[in-house]
């Protein structure tokens, strides 16, 4: 071959050589449509495009024919850095290239896509714009006005291409999400809340249907099979056996529509609407317990009719998830009239009545069919709280019965069962006390009761296990003074009582409880004259007053405390007060408060052991003011009165006995001042057993220092002078060293004494109550007498019941600690000087106010101040006051009075003489002696609207 050049070979399809730039320049575009412009490029252009090398590339657009060429001639192309690879050159031979625009047309078509603002790139797909930054421009169609693209810069070898905005498909560009840095690595994205939720959800529904369809319902816990629980003395023999069923099955047609309306309305009172489970209830009852609102179940009535009829009576998670499925299954399975029937004749309604018929039977002896509003109402309301509404054996509770027996009417007027007007004319309806089967009894019914509610109260049991029944317990009770009580009380009251010819003998109630003080131990109780017969328990039950028997509290707190009288005196057994009759107290900020001392006697000034044995009402007021009536209320908590006890108020009342403490919150508070201070809660248990194998742990019990031990042991000194010397003279007869005070409350309702021995701590309180109305009432005229006080009949209740109980023991004496000051007066003893009293007699004082006229063996002074002789005799020896300003002997002889008189006509001041036995009174009016004598037998307080 020929070295020269050759010449071009034409394209296929015609056309000669490539034509000048000029000739390029000025053929005529043929317009085209915009829109065209903006498409993206083939894929097959792009990567034609992108296999032609840069140096090629550079090559074809400054390529032009060398001066002086002629048309022909061959053109030799300079070599190039690589060959057009294989198919590139075999697509030249078929497509004829494209001469490229000149400069000036490339500037005029950028021009034109600046001004129109359109940009190819938009229009290139994924793959093209992240090609490599490599790009070799091909010719431009002739006549194709297209914008035209800046070349990216090429980058240096080794160089990583730079970042692209990678566009969605609309054409728009879309930034990459930034990592998450710092803390908001730990917050669940929206994503991941929305799938936990919906798995959530998927769980809980595959869980519910497999729940639902793993449960099944079960058969019937009859109450056939229920067992008993047995009740054991100390000493292993039995006291009492429980767990008779009384329930009387009935269909709903046998319960009055009012008894099934009273029902609803306070269990349930969607029940007919609603579904077997009520989720929001629950939640609602969950919160509220969770919260410190109160313990709520949040069940409908299916689910407690399941938990009654078909389950068991724990509360545990496993038993309430089988509540719910078993009555969801219940209520597809059963009607509602059917569901409610079974309820009425499960639920238990208290004094061992299961059903509504039982119920209606037992509180108000009637059947469940001729039930009216107002019983339903009540009957409805006990199924909340059987042991507490129970208004007959609680009667301290019953403006909580009542409460919610108004919850049930309302309900009631509410759902548009009962019509206002009826509604507004209710009255509570009171129910009778129970008649039980003779199993219960004589005491072992109020025992048995007292038992369960020490279980339940310390939470050793509760009421829905004991109802199950299995329970062996065997409590501190002894049967031997058990059984003493009894005979005392008997002997001394039960038998005296003539309820034929004499109406008060029908209102006497009694009850009493006796407590080892050394360990705390309720070893008797006599809670009435037969369980059957009386069904509140006398011993346990918290509405009467306690009167004089508190008054021993305010000493304890002030000597415990140190406290001191108005003029700065140490409060001793030898401290002076002033016993005038409606005497306002001094130091009290709250009020005028004057008290009136039994049968309106005034003392004078007197000593606290004189004024305790002689139970004066307007000393132990001024006591209360001095110490802090505060500090005198939380004495009393520390030593056993319960904090809530009604009427327990920080006001100088509370030395009067206001307070309505049990009979066995007072016999625990006395045990602890017999056991010098020491205070441990009271028990009823020594061991209980489930099902013959499994013992349930018993609290430990704790003893603490309540009060010094001075203050309890100086209380004692001057209580063995209220028995010595004072009201309590009959608690003699027990022939033990003996310490207690009597007392008597408002209207004479009831009367108390609270004594003990160093081994034994026992109280006896005697009261009125109407049978039928429970009212209090009055015991004027009670036994025969003008009144019954508590040096009465309690008093020798006590001192029989402790000679027997401890029978065959040691007697033992006190063994005291007492206060500084606290020693008994010695003759001679100077009483305080009343300001202003000049030449007047001064009752009963010589040598300017000092009385010598104690002799052999006398005990205290008898002086007073503002004329009031007070002469104190002991075991029949005569204490004799002179005085110096008239003519009075003051004078008892041998314990007995003078027969309503004394022996002075002339005196310018009051004589009283005392005895233990009684106490003869003196009047005189502006120095001429009435001559008026009262008399009166181991005395204590009351009467006159006055607590003594």
């Amino acid at each position: 071959m020929s070295d020269e050049p050759q010449p071009q070979q034409p394209n296929q399809g015609g056309g000669g050589p490539t034509e000048p730039p000029a000739a390029a320049e000025e053929k005529p575009t043929p317009p085209q449509p915009v829109a065209e412009a903006k498409q993206p490029e083939p894929p097959a252009a792009a990567e034609e495009r992108t296999t032609e090398p840069p140096a090629a590339a550079e090559q074809a657009r400054t390529e032009q024919p060398p001066a002086g060429a002629r048309p022909g001639d061959k053109t030799v192309a300079p070599p190039r850095a690589a060959a057009e690879d294989t198919e590139t050159r075999q697509l030249a031979a078929v497509t004829a290239p494209k001469a490229r625009p000149p400069a000036a047309a490339r500037d005029r078509q950028d021009a034109q896509a600046r001004r129109d603002g359109q940009d190819r790139q938009d229009g290139q797909d994924t793959q093209t714009r992240q090609l490599a930054a490599v790009r070799v421009p091909k010719a431009a169609a002739p006549a194709a006005p297209t914008a035209v693209t800046a070349v990216p810069a090429v980058p240096a070898p080794g160089a990583e291409p730079p970042a692209v905005d990678v566009p969605t498909n609309g054409g728009e560009k879309k930034m990459k999400r930034p990592k998450r840095t710092g803390w908001r690595r730990i917050i669940p994205t929206w994503r991941m809340v929305l799938g936990t939720f919906v798995i959530g959800v998927l769980l809980l529904i595959g869980l519910f249907f497999l729940g639902y369809s793993m449960v099944k319902i079960p058969a019937a816990n009859a109450f056939a099979t229920k067992q008993s629980n047995v009740y054991l003395f100390a000493d292993g023999s039995q006291l009492a056996r429980d767990g008779e069923v009384n329930r009387e099955n009935v269909t709903l047609a046998q319960v009055s529509v009012d008894a099934q309306h009273a029902v609803l309305a306070a269990e349930d009172r969607d029940f007919y609407t609603e579904s077997a489970v009520d989720p929001k209830a629950m939640l609602r009852a969950a919160w509220n317990t969770a919260t410190g609102k109160g313990t709520q179940s949040g069940s409908t009535i299916t689910q407690q009719y399941v938990k009654n009829y078909y389950l068991a009576q724990e509360q545990t998670v496993t038993r309430k998830v089988k509540e719910v499925f078993v009555a969801i299954k219940l209520d597809r399975s059963e009607s509602k009239a059917q569901i409610l029937e079974g309820y009425l004749n499960t639920s238990y309604f208290g004094r061992n009545a299961y059903g509504i018929q039982a119920a209606a039977q037992a509180y108000y002896g009637m059947d469940a069919t001729d039930l009216d509003p107002a019983r339903a109402a009540y009957l409805a309301a006990l199924v909340n709280a059987p042991s507490e509404y129970d208004v007959v054996a609680h009667p301290e509770n019953k403006a909580a019965a009542v409460a919610r027996w108004n919850y049930v009417l309302d309900g009631m007027v509410k759902k548009g069962w009962l019509t206002e007007s009826k509604r507004a004319g209710m009255k509570f309806p009171m129910p009778k006390e129970q008649t039980v089967s003779t199993g219960m009894s004589g005491q072992r019914g109020y025992i048995v009761n007292a038992v369960n509610d020490y279980l339940i109260k310390n939470k050793i049991v509760d009421s829905d296990a004991l109802e199950a029944g299995g329970y062996r317990i065997t409590t501190t009770l002894q049967k031997s003074r058990q059984n003493a009580f009894v005979k005392a009380v008997d002997d001394k009251l039960i038998s005296q009582l003539d309820k034929k010819n004499n109406k008060v003998d029908n209102y006497v109630r009694a009850g009493g409880a006796s407590v080892d003080p050394k360990t705390g131990k309720v070893v008797a109780m006599y809670g009435g004259i037969d369980y059957v017969k009386q069904y509140t328990n006398g011993a346990t039950r918290g509405d009467f007053q306690v009167g004089s028997t508190f008054k021993p509290f305010v000493f304890a707190s002030a000597v415990d405390n140190g406290s001191t009288t108005q003029s700065g005196q140490t409060i001793t057994p030898n401290t002076y007060y002033d016993g005038t009759n409606k005497r306002t107290v001094q130091g009290w900020s709250g009020g005028a408060y004057a008290p009136e001392n039994e049968d309106e006697k005034s003392y004078g000034q007197i000593t606290v052991r004189k004024a305790t044995d002689l139970s004066v009402n307007s000393v132990y007021a001024q006591m209360a003011v001095d110490v802090g009536p505060s500090k005198v209320k939380q004495t009393a908590v520390d030593l056993g009165i319960p904090a809530d006890t009604k009427d327990l108020q920080p006001y100088p009342s509370i030395a009067l006995g206001t307070a309505t403490a049990s009979v066995l919150d007072m016999a625990e508070a006395y045990a602890t001042l017999a056991n010098h201070g020491k205070h441990g809660t009271y028990t009823m248990v020594d061991k209980i057993t489930r099902d013959g194998t499994q013992e349930i742990r018993l609290p430990k019990s704790a003893t603490k220092q309540a009060v010094s031990r001075q203050a309890a042991d100086t209380t004692t000194s001057i209580l063995q002078s209220v028995v010595d010397n004072g009201t309590a003279t009959a608690a003699q007869a027990a022939g033990r060293p003996a310490a207690g005070k009597t007392g008597t409350a408002e209207e004479d309702t009831a009367a108390w004494f609270a004594g003990y021995t160093p081994d034994l701590a026992t109280v006896v309180s005697v009261m009125g109550q109407d049978p039928v109305t429970a009212a209090h009432k009055s015991l004027y005229g009670a036994l025969g007498l003008a009144r019954i006080n508590g040096g009465g009949a309690p008093t020798e209740i006590w001192a029989q019941y402790t000679k027997d109980a401890l029978k065959g023991t040691t007697a033992s004496d006190f063994d005291l600690d007492l206060q500084a000051g606290a020693e008994t007066v010695a003759p001679g003893t100077q009483a305080p000087a009343t300001p202003g009293t000049g030449g007047q007699d001064n009752g009963g004082t010589t040598d300017q106010g000092q009385n010598n006229g104690g002799t052999d063996g006398t005990t205290t002074a008898g002086t007073t101040d503002g004329g009031t002789t007070d002469g104190s005799t002991t075991a029949g020896t005569t204490t004799s006051g002179t005085t110096t300003a008239g003519t009075d002997s003051g004078t008892t002889t041998s314990g007995t009075t003078t027969s309503g008189t004394t022996t002075s006509g002339t005196d310018s001041g009051t004589s009283t003489g005392t005895t233990t036995d009684g106490t003869s009174t003196g009047t005189t009016t502006a120095g001429t002696d009435t001559g008026t004598t009262t008399g009166t037998t181991a005395g204590d307080g009351g009467g006159f609207g006055f607590v003594q």
